[in-house]
């Protein structure tokens, strides 16, 4: 009977020589123009008592830091590699855009985060940008000169975002826009926000469509108060809108059509969350292993009591499995398959097992695990809130039991 290699078959667990140069590229970087900015930071940025001001906006210095991180992190072409070329990016695959975030994200807490796009960053819903939308939005983005916001989740509506309140009416040319948001990350911060409001009543445009998203920028909106939840302080905040006006260039896309399209794109983002989870994981794995070869209690190393050794091996199988997911779900999207099953599986297992991995690195450390100003508690908090962002656990399980036809 013949056989078939994996790479003919069209899989592989193997880097290829441009993944391999962009992650050598990528540890560079950060050793040289990233770990020096944190470092002149100092207690400012590692203190979270000193890094946020009373309100919990980050303070400026921390700001300019993050934004020096990412300028440069553009001109190095690392920021937004995986949009389309036409669209200011590299093109890179979406196994490699994952295999990159995985591995910053293995660097640990810190500025190293800002490197790749984030929310406030270039997705590819902003990428559909056109004409002088390219100029004045997409592409600063693309370049770190701006940021942005996406601004979907409201108040009273939570993952439920079909029905959101917020609406656009059409009065003569222009849109008028009236709502609220909700946990929107970056909008203290952003120079614009993409915002979807529903345009056409659910009754004629069914549940999913009647929903346009608008281009609002950061004078024709009110920044309420910060929501200041654990492992995101300073990072999101509620924004207002009062009988906007806003003209017909301002919509992005086709009108009524801005929640299909923000499914369409749904994968990759929980692609990207499952890499950060699976990369910080592998970091505090590491971490575990250190400190149990060396810290010694009744005459031997903790590492050599079978609590600690299963705590830490039950962590690397699981951490294991959830980036052969990781794997699979971003080969798929390459190869043009439907990935909603995969996506849902990656986020759902990725960041439940970082939530462990998480709890447990802290118990490992003992006591010294529990202070404020180490990197485990913001791991802790980290793992905590991907567990929500992006469709909770029960979404994402939801998500699969559909695909599987149970619901």
């Amino acid at each position: 009977m013949a056989t078939q290699d994996a790479s003919s078959a069209g899989v592989s667990f193997d880097s290829d020589q441009e993944t391999r140069l962009i992650l050598d590229s990528l540890t560079e970087f950060v050793e040289r123009e990233v770990e020096p900015i944190e470092a002149d930071l100092g207690e400012t940025y590692t203190n979270p008592r000193l890094r946020h001001e009373s309100d919990g906006r980050l303070v400026d210095e921390v700001l300019d830091a993050i934004g020096e991180v990412r300028t440069k992190s553009a001109e190095a072409g690392f920021y937004a590699m995986n949009l389309p070329e036409d669209a200011g990016g590299d093109g890179v695959s979406t196994v490699t855009w994952y295999r990159a975030n995985r591995h910053v994200a293995g660097m640990g807490t810190g500025l190293s985060g800002e490197v790749l796009a984030g929310p406030e960053g270039p997705k590819p819903l902003l990428a559909q940008a056109t004409g002088e939308q390219r100029e004045k939005y997409l592409l600063p983005v693309v370049r770190a000169e701006k940021s942005t916001a996406f601004a979907q989740t409201e108040p009273s509506v939570g993952s439920d975002s079909p029905n959101m309140t917020t609406t656009a009416e059409k009065e003569g040319d222009e849109w008028v826009l009236n709502g609220q948001k909700q946990w929107i990350t970056n909008a203290p911060y952003a120079d614009f926000v993409q915002v979807f409001a529903r345009t056409t009543p659910q009754e004629e445009a069914g549940r999913y469509g009647g929903i346009t998203c608008f281009l609002v920028e950061r004078d024709e909106y009110e920044v309420g108060s910060l929501n200041n939840a654990v492992g995101s302080v300073g990072r999101q905040a509620e924004i207002r809108f009062d009988d906007v006006s806003l003209p017909e260039s301002r919509v992005l896309g086709e009108p009524d059509s801005a929640f299909y399209d923000a499914m369409g794109f749904l994968s990759l983002g929980r692609i990207e969350l499952g890499a950060q989870a699976v990369g910080a994981s592998g970091h505090l794995l590491d971490k575990c292993v250190e400190y149990a070869r060396e810290r010694e209690a009744f005459g031997r190393s903790i590492g050599k009591f079978q609590q600690i050794s299963a705590m830490i091996a039950r962590g690397r199988a699981k951490q294991y499995a959830a980036d052969a997911a990781g794997l699979r779900c971003a080969w798929r999207v390459d190869e043009g398959e439907d990935a909603i099953e995969d996506a849902s599986i990656l986020k759902w297992f990725a960041t439940d097992t970082f939530w462990e991995i998480a709890d447990n690195a802290v118990q490992v450390h003992g006591s010294s695990g529990l202070a404020e100003d180490n990197p485990f508690m913001d791991h802790l908090q980290t793992a905590r809130t991907l567990r929500i962002v992006e469709g909770t656990d029960e979404i994402q399980l939801n998500t699969i039991a559909k695909q599987m036809g149970v619901r």
